[in-house]
């Protein structure tokens, strides 16, 4: 119990610490707290520009189809590769004309080779495939600038469920719950934000208990014709894992851009290189990250 304690604790003051730092940032651009990046195309708005801020923002209020595929090489004792695919689609709902609840839905499909010693405990002895444990997330979220933090920092707040998906002990085949905070603002080409949550298992035929913290930082500059800068590595903490392989702390970035092609839906596609300074033992240092995302703004 002291250590879920601290553990809650922990997230908390990161989550206050970078909320404000954010908080600031944003509050100190210039101009009017327009709603950016919400995903309804206006009259005479800039199409490709309100588009790329929209894929930037978790909870825009943008039906959307991401499929983001993260590479991780020299893996496990033989050096091989790791690779997660993450299919997350992405659906708002309008509860009201204020408020919007954002659902993000992920389903991992995990390529894994034997990340221990042949015949070490928890290990494998060939690579195996699987649907790792689904999670959903619900952000509940205001829809105009009166509600923001400070009238510029969209924010966004609710639960996130585990769903044990996984047919592997090793990855998942637990039932979790937890708390999960986005928050983000729009200072000139920029945005910023960051999305947080803490996983707690309360079920499920899996053999190992869940605490789980996730964390995702994100900076994109938009520039122009759609093409944008970006750095947003997921940062993990395990607690349930031995002392020094608790924490993943990957560092790099990359660059994308939103497109269109013909009468297909509009598109953003991003590549990212990522240096895990940080990482539990058997993980590789180097990390591949690609993405491809359709999607479905509203039009008015």
């Amino acid at each position: 119990m002291r250590n879920v304690i601290s553990n809650v604790r922990f997230v908390a003051g990161l989550t206050a610490f970078v909320t404000i730092v954010f908080a600031q940032s944003a509050m100190s651009a210039e101009g009017d707290p327009a709603q950016k990046g919400d995903g309804i195309i206006e009259p005479g708005e800039d199409e490709i520009a309100e588009l790329a801020r929209a894929a930037q923002n978790p909870v825009a209020n943008m039906i959307s189809f991401p499929i983001q595929n993260n590479l991780t090489f020299d893996s496990g004792p033989q050096g091989e590769a790791l690779n997660v695919m993450n299919i997350q689609p992405v659906w708002p709902v309008t509860v009201s004309e204020d408020w919007n609840v954002i659902t993000r839905t992920v389903f991992p499909i995990i390529s894994a080779p034997p990340l221990a010693p042949e015949g070490a405990p928890g290990g494998l002895d060939d690579r195996q495939w699987d649907l790792a444990d689904t999670i959903f997330t619900a952000f509940l979220s205001p829809s105009k600038p009166d509600k923001w933090i400070g009238g510029k920092v969209l924010w966004g707040a609710g639960p996130v469920l585990q769903i044990p998906t996984s047919s592997s002990d090793l990855f998942g085949k637990k039932w979790g719950l937890g708390p999960s905070i986005v928050f983000l603002g729009m200072p000139g080409n920029f945005v910023l934000g960051g999305l947080l949550n803490n996983i707690w298992s309360v079920g499920g035929s899996g053999d190992q208990d869940v605490n789980q913290f996730f964390s995702q930082f994100f900076v994109n500059y938009n520039l122009s014709d759609g093409w944008y800068l970006i750095t947003a590595p997921i940062i993990t903490a395990n607690w349930k894992a031995d002392e020094g392989n608790k924490w993943t702390v990957p560092v790099g970035g990359g660059f994308g851009k939103i497109f269109r092609w013909g009468k297909a839906p509009p598109m953003n596609v991003n590549i990212q290189g990522y240096y895990n300074a940080v990482k539990p033992d058997g993980i590789g240092r180097g990390v591949l990250r690609l993405q491809f995302q359709l999607m479905f703004p509203k039009r008015r």
